[in-house]
């Protein structure tokens, strides 16, 4: 067989090759600790799940809209309203199953040869891969030239170029953890008013997941950049349902018609009882939220504080997300071999930053989507493995 050219520049997301070599050890007697998936440990609270039971019994079991149900497109609408007092328009929503088509077909209707992204390293792998993939050139700002793991918005800004056609912005970060605040974003914002022919791709998917009583400084904030701007959100991460394979996303009203030709040639539609689910999930109380971040809240600050007892290690405080992303090249190891030796000597697993992008080689992420319990036995367990 004779496979396309395009397929050999295409990369992957090493978490699950983390995820499967960890359970291969445990499945051969070894006590493994799992903090490598961004996978919230919680389950999908109750109602949500009940409104995915009762559709399917009122027979909800067909074909639906590409876009989304009409009644799942005005939730997402009504909750940007109450969240942002920003008004959307319905039809410049569209379901998704997940986050990653958002970024596919976004990558994919600006990428090509001889056009330029700009993207943040590190970051969330698929991202890179698919500006690869589309023959399109790769164009990094480094967060790991800042100590605190923020981007800069005037070297993102000196980045573009006549050929640039996207810019892509995570906030917060995934690998990171880190959260870039209003006062920096406003700067970019204005100066990306002086570079029209740039779209605006801001993954927000951990807009619910913020610390210290802070606001998210969503790019709906900003109506001179509407008319080229894609925001990426979703389910997954602020209502523990990773699995259920739930996003969504806003696009500038002239693209609706090509990424809706995307979505019919590739998924055909969202599945209709996760779409009822997602309604109840979005209209309802957000009480589990805010549970959820008094945890997260407490394992940040524990895995904060133990990561940097620890000889060798330096890690900033997260402000965003369910991560924790340290230096660790001061134990005489890199990522990638640090994250080994945690595997195989102290059951930890955890994830190198070079998953993340090449600049992140001192760096490993760990996930405190995990119990305190978890989390402690974790950092004792590193702390034998380096002493």
């Amino acid at each position: 067989m004779k496979l396309a050219k395009n397929l050999q520049r295409l990369g992957t997301e090493s978490a699950f090759s983390v995820l499967a070599e960890a359970k291969k050890l445990e499945a051969q007697g070894k006590p493994m600790i799992h903090l490598g998936l961004g996978q919230p440990d919680f389950k999908t609270p109750q109602h949500i799940v009940d409104a995915a039971k009762k559709a399917l019994d009122d027979g909800h079991h067909g074909y639906v809209l590409s876009n989304g149900i009409l009644e799942c497109r005005q939730a997402v609408s009504r909750k940007i309203k109450k969240l942002y007092n920003k008004d959307i328009d319905p039809e410049r929503v569209l379901i998704m199953p997940g986050g990653k088509p958002t970024m596919y077909y976004a990558i994919q209707m600006f990428g090509e040869s001889g056009a330029e992204i700009i993207h943040p390293t590190p970051a969330f792998p698929i991202y890179e891969s698919m500006i690869n993939y589309t023959g399109s050139t790769a164009v990094p700002y480094d967060l790991t030239e800042d100590k605190d793991l923020k981007f800069d918005p005037k070297k993102i800004l000196s980045l573009i170029t006549d050929k640039t056609r996207l810019l892509i912005l995570i906030n917060p970060n995934n690998p990171t953890g880190s959260f870039v605040e209003k006062s920096a974003i406003d700067v970019l914002a204005e100066g990306l008013k002086k570079y029209p022919h740039v779209a605006i791709l801001s993954d927000e998917i951990y807009s619910r997941q913020i610390y210290d009583g802070k606001e998210m400084p969503t790019f709906f904030n900003y109506p001179d950049l509407q008319d080229r701007l894609i925001v990426l959100d979703g389910w997954s991460k602020a209502y523990a349902m990773t699995g259920w394979r739930m996003g969504w996303s806003v696009w500038p009203e002239e693209l609706i018609p090509h990424v809706n030709k995307l979505i019919i040639n590739s998924v055909s539609c969202v599945n209709a009882p996760s779409q009822f689910a997602g309604i109840a999930a979005l209209d309802g109380p957000d009480d589990a939220i805010h549970e959820m971040m008094v945890k997260f809240d407490q394992r940040r600050k524990l895995i904060h504080e133990g990561l940097n007892s620890l000889p060798g290690i330096e890690c900033s405080l997260p402000g965003g997300a369910f991560y924790v992303f340290p230096k660790v090249i001061g134990t005489g190891m890199n990522g990638s071999e640090f994250a080994k030796k945690a595997m195989h000597e102290a059951g930890v697993a955890i994830v190198p930053g070079t998953a993340f992008g090449k600049t992140a080689i001192d760096y490993v992420r760990f996930s405190f989507a995990a119990s305190e319990d978890s989390i402690s036995q974790a950092l004792e367990n590193i702390k034998k493995m380096l002493g």
